[in-house]
């Protein structure tokens, strides 16, 4: 491929590519943690309705035990201890004889928690569940606050993967880190659960940016050989950045705090980013190409290439560029020489969103890729924003997800390499499924049994994530990756919004969050085979690039 050689010339496995990479593995560690930040923020801690015979200091009475006094102030509750959301209107003394049945008592005998809850303070000092009450019949705002942040995912998606195309990587990759680190830090201020929703929603907003600009830049910066190993090692960061979390909360467990230390080493990301140059690929492409030589330039000097140097600068040609100059001439012989095919389809055919379905190369490919990251988005934050329903250690719950992660996206280059991207990506993703079908037959008492069919749900998801990431930047050309991958994280984030959601619907109908998490990735695999095998295939520039693959 033309840029390739471009590549070869500065340098395609310098120090450049090594400080990228660095730079931009800091914030990839840290975006889980936002990510999956209200499995500890919002944990919902034991609680009951506050009772006068045992909250007020008053009425206590000296002769009876803890016991005794939430025996005549409660019903029993599903969880075998006292109910967490009714309490008696009055204490049932009868029910301490013990001659006398524990339903000696009638529906009419109690009353909600009219004067709030009594929370367990344990394992966590404070909570956004123990601060504004989402408990009992306020439960439902907790996975609605997980969807909040999620739609802003949602919509950061597609406004900063239109913004990248036309305005640039880098801008966009700035902008965002910016943004997460004051909105971030500006949630613990939240007086309110409403105010919480939208300082999260608009963490969540710059977050879709980071991922997006972050993964581009790189793959854009790469040759065929190394973007499976970039991948690879950006899934792992994640992964590390998940078992980092885990430990984090174990020793912040204020929601504040925890809230606060994920969020403000952003302003320091956002400070050692601005190093970073924009894609050449992109500037090229887009008729920038006085913009795209400079910044070759800055890494072939970067990397030590003194001869790019001079061979960059042979010959005066005349501009081809759109940008306007000063100067007559440009030195552009060997960009235009090697990338004349891209320039001249770039000036032919401006592409816009409509192309990912008006083309019929890329339609099925974007209907493929929506339909198969819709359903692993879905089951995959169906099932790690819901630890406290696996496990009641969710701190070590957490720790081994991430590791479980880790070693799964660790292994995905050996997979890719044996079995190819499609068939890697569809394993993946229906063992996936099939774990979490198999855990609805397991009995609830038998944790370490669902905890360990959990995990390796989480790590063939893990599989599936990288796969797609790589998978995804080579079936679109460049002209057209950042926009197709706005659309694409849109229906992923449209699966994460609907996880959450879909947990709703467990009191009313228990079974159906299981089977949707686990059924759908399933049969989403079979849209992989309308899609192409990528592997070994150099990155495509254009259209005339897809359809000569």
């Amino acid at each position: 491929m033309a840029f390739s050689e471009l590549l070869e010339l500065v340098g395609d496995n310098g120090l450049f590519h090594t400080l990228q990479l660095l730079t931009l593995l800091l914030p990839s560690l840290l975006l889980p943690c936002h990510m999956l930040l209200e499995n500890f923020t919002a944990a919902t801690p034991n609680h009951r309705c506050w009772a006068p015979l045992l909250d007020n200091s008053s009425m206590v009475t000296q002769n009876l035990s803890r016991e005794a006094l939430l025996t005549v102030s409660f019903p029993h509750g599903p969880k075998q201890g006292p109910d967490e959301c009714r309490r008696f209107r009055s204490p049932q003394w009868q029910l301490l004889d013990l001659n006398t049945t524990t339903t000696n008592w009638t529906e009419a005998d109690t009353e909600p928690c009219v004067d709030g809850w009594v929370y367990d303070h344990t394992s966590f000092v404070t909570t956004t569940v123990s601060q504004w009450d989402l408990v009992c019949h306020s439960q439902h705002l907790k996975p609605l606050a997980q969807s909040i942040f999620m739609t802003g995912i949602l919509l950061g998606s597609t406004i900063w993967g239109l913004l990248s195309d036309r305005y640039g990587r880098r801008p966009a990759l700035l902008w965002c880190s910016l943004q997460l680190a004051l909105m971030g830090t500006s949630t613990i201020f939240a007086q309110n659960f409403l105010v919480y929703c939208v300082f999260r929603f608009l963490t969540a907003f710059s977050v879709a940016g980071i991922i997006m600009t972050s993964v581009i830049l790189m793959v854009e910066w790469a040759k065929t050989p190394r973007r499976t190993t970039i991948m690879a090692t950006l899934g792992c960061t994640y992964s590390v950045g998940q078992m980092a979390l885990g430990g984090l909360a174990f020793v912040l467990r204020d929601w504040r705090m925890l809230q606060v230390a994920v969020s403000v080493p952003f302003f320091a990301i956002f400070l050692l980013s601005w190093w970073l140059p924009e894609s050449a690929r992109w500037l090229i492409i887009m008729g920038k190409q006085e913009r795209g030589l400079r910044e070759l330039r800055k890494v072939g000097r970067i990397n030590g290439r003194e001869d790019a140097q001079k061979k960059l600068t042979m010959e005066a040609l005349p501009c081809t560029g759109t940008e306007p100059s000063p100067h007559t001439h440009c030195s552009f012989q060997v960009l235009t020489s090697t990338m004349q095919e891209e320039l001249a389809s770039a000036e032919i055919h401006r592409h816009s969103f409509l192309d990912l379905f008006l083309q019929p190369t890329l339609r099925w490919r974007s209907f493929g890729m929506i339909a198969i990251i819709f359903s692993v988005t879905l089951a995959y934050y169906g099932l790690v924003l819901d630890l406290q329903n696996l496990g009641s250690n969710i701190f070590l719950l957490q720790v081994l997800f991430g590791a479980v992660d880790f070693v799964g996206r660790a292994a995905t280059p050996l997979l890719l390499r044996l079995w190819g991207r499609r068939m890697t990506l569809a394993s993946s993703s229906s063992l996936a499924g099939s774990s979490i079908l198999v855990n609805i037959l397991v009995p609830r008492d038998l944790q370490t049994l669902r905890m360990i069919f959990a995990i390796l749900g989480k790590g063939c998801f893990g599989v599936s994530l990288t796969c797609y990431t790589l998978y995804k930047t080579e079936l679109f050309p460049t002209s057209l990756r950042m926009t197709a991958d706005g659309v694409l994280h849109s229906a992923s984030r449209l699966g994460a919004v609907m996880g959450p959601l879909i947990r709703i619907t467990r009191q009313a109908l228990p079974l159906l969050p299981p089977l949707s998490y686990g059924i759908i990735p399933i049969v989403s695999s079979f849209f992989l085979v309308i899609l192409p095998e990528t592997q070994g295939l150099p990155l495509p520039d254009t259209m005339q690039n897809l359809e000569k693959q």
